[in-house]
């Protein structure tokens, strides 16, 4: 599904406003407390358990998580903002995941690791100038490496705050090195409260309602693939996961 605001002129957005001094110093201030990651994490751990353990389960197509472990290593490949309730759902699947290196993803990073996942600290970029100052291009070679070893790798398809559900050419280029399978994954609950003004426009699943879990066609990408056919993959990938979210909220019965 793609964004509304996506066909608007750049020129056009409205400048994003500055955060208030009086609001900014005291939330730099406590992010930067070592007590923070830690009583954050164990509240979504606990949190996520909740969510899994009081809602309803659905797979499409159904028994396709077994039909996919014979594949592994794979690159399962999900947006950004859909995300958050994967690590608390067993679905046989745990991997390396590359996180970024700010409060938010430290604390991501221990609700991955308590879920039996390892950790890849660096972060993609909207260009290469941005991708080598987040540590991208080691992350990629750390996942890389991992696949090599016959770990998986769990990978947002969309970059970090660039145009959502747009497919990047990392994970395009990662399938090609390794020659591992991308399998696009949603999961979407009936329950949600949806972050309307993230970038990303991040859903956060909530108790007692039912979870869909579905995944869509896998895509291969040949190894001596030319720049053309590295580009009908990354759109290939777009169109699958886009309509794997589409599905995924339907399970639910609350259309996105």
């Amino acid at each position: 599904m793609s964004d509304s605001n996506t066909n608007t002129p750049r020129q056009n957005k409205k400048p994003r406003k500055r955060t208030p001094q009086w609001i900014r110093r005291p939330g730099r201030f406590l992010s930067q407390g070592r007590w923070v990651a830690p009583v954050v994490a164990t509240i979504a751990i606990w949190f996520l358990k909740l969510v899994y353990s009081t809602n309803k389960i659905v797979t499409e197509p159904e028994g396709i998580l077994d039909d996919i472990k014979p594949l592994q290593p794979i690159i399962t490949a999900v947006w950004h903002g859909q995300h958050i309730l994967i690590p608390a759902i067993p679905i046989g699947i745990n991997a390396s995941v590359m996180i970024s290196k700010n409060i938010d993803g430290e604390i991501t990073a221990r609700v991955a690791e308590h879920f039996g996942n390892q950790t890849i600290r660096a972060s993609g970029g909207r260009d290469q100038k941005q991708t080598l100052k987040k540590g991208g291009m080691t992350g990629f070679l750390e996942m890389l490496k991992a696949l090599k070893e016959g770990r998986n790798v769990v990978q947002t398809a969309d970059v970090p705050k660039g145009t959502p559900r747009r497919a990047g050419e990392g994970i395009i280029a990662l399938a090609q090195k390794s020659g591992r399978p991308i399998v696009p994954l949603a999961i979407a609950s009936s329950r949600r409260h949806v972050f309307s003004k993230a970038w990303d426009r991040a859903a956060l699943s909530l108790p007692f309602g039912t979870t869909g879990i579905c995944v869509g066609e896998l895509i291969y990408v040949p190894a001596q693939a030319s720049a053309h056919e590295l580009e009908a993959c990354r759109m290939k990938l777009e169109a699958v996961l886009n309509d794997t979210t589409k599905r995924a909220y339907a399970l639910t019965g609350v259309p996105e």
